[in-house]
């Protein structure tokens, strides 16, 4: 199943957050509607989605992900989609997403710490807005500022940091899982919760062997059922794939029963598979098989939908293999 997105909605986001430039009469029309339509609805629904404990931190059971905002997109073989994203998200219509998130009751999202613009849009958006969303950064500190880059994130807010999965993976390749806990040691240092991310399996089981403390894990998972899946001869691990870019979840049904033994709490990304696979699947495929949060990439007006499919699918679930770990 493909999302839908009809013309009018579209409009509605034009009118939350970019100018209407080019236009037609009818276009013009049509996103006047959208915006008077717009002041008038001013639902919050904050308490339709549950949440957990990360140490002290209470997170929702859904994260925005933050690759969107920052221009970032899987998108195969598609070369402008980079670019339409960083046309689309504008300062005003991150703002309004994150806004969009609480209201419905999504309390923590996700960045990359080195991005110096959206940093400075997410400390706007606290001092003048009034925002409360939570920021984990995902972090990749130079190796001779660790320290400095972290702090970074705290000052600015983030009430957790994790590892981005690429290093993570790549030092788990290297037998370095040493420089991993130096991270994550480092993060705990400031008082705030600490992770890592990861793509394959075996990382998580290097750092779990390692008896490394931490206290979340982001691992990917999710099925193969959509059309642009990875193809027998596809054998390259994730950070090895960025040619192709159509997985990046090798190994679930390993994912679901490794995390059985793990009472670390696990936040599932690209559960989705990057927009191949309809949310209504991806949420009950993830929550279901053990995840105790999932992190999902969302534009405005996907907010209110994958929180209803989202809250509906923990609410209403009979079948999760793992108990809950946060």
């Amino acid at each position: 199943m493909k999302r839908k997105i009809d013309r009018r909605k579209f409009l509605k986001n034009i009118a939350a957050g970019t100018a209407a430039v080019g236009l037609s009469l009818e276009d013009k029309a049509l996103l006047g509607q959208s915006a008077k339509a717009d002041v008038a609805k001013s639902d919050t629904k904050a308490d339709r989605m549950p949440g957990g404990k990360i140490g002290g931190v209470t997170i929702s059971r859904l994260i925005a992900g933050g690759n969107l905002i920052s221009g970032y997109a899987h998108s195969r073989d598609l070369i402008y989609v980079s670019p339409l994203l960083k046309h689309y998200f504008t300062d005003e219509k991150i703002m309004h997403t994150w806004k969009l998130c609480e209201q419905q009751g999504v309390n923590t999202m996700v960045f990359y710490a080195n991005d110096e613009h959206a940093i400075d849009v997410y400390k706007k958006y606290r001092s003048e807005h009034g925002g409360k969303i939570q920021w984990l950064a995902q972090v990749e500190p130079p190796e001779d500022d660790i320290k400095g880059n972290i702090k970074r994130c705290v000052d600015a807010g983030a009430v957790g940091a994790f590892l981005v999965g690429n290093k993570a993976d790549q030092w788990s390749v290297d037998n370095r899982v040493d420089k991993t806990e130096k991270i994550i040691d480092t993060i705990k240092s400031f008082g705030i919760i600490a992770g890592t991310a990861a793509h394959s399996l075996n990382t998580v089981i290097d750092i779990d062997t390692a008896g490394i403390e931490l206290d979340f894990y982001m691992k990917t998972l999710h099925t193969d059922n959509y059309w642009s899946k990875r193809r027998p001869d596809q054998n390259k691990s994730v950070i090895d794939n960025y040619q192709v870019d159509n997985y990046w979840s090798m190994t679930p049904k390993e994912t679901i029963e490794t995390f059985k033994e793990i009472k670390t709490p696990w936040i599932a990304y690209k559960i989705l598979a990057a927009g191949a696979i309809h949310p209504a699947e991806g949420f009950e495929y993830a929550f279901a098989n053990g995840a105790d949060f999932a992190c999902v990439g969302m534009f405005d007006f996907q907010v209110d939908e994958d929180v209803s499919i989202a809250a509906k699918v923990i609410a209403n679930n009979k079948s999760r293999t793992r108990g809950w770990m946060a």
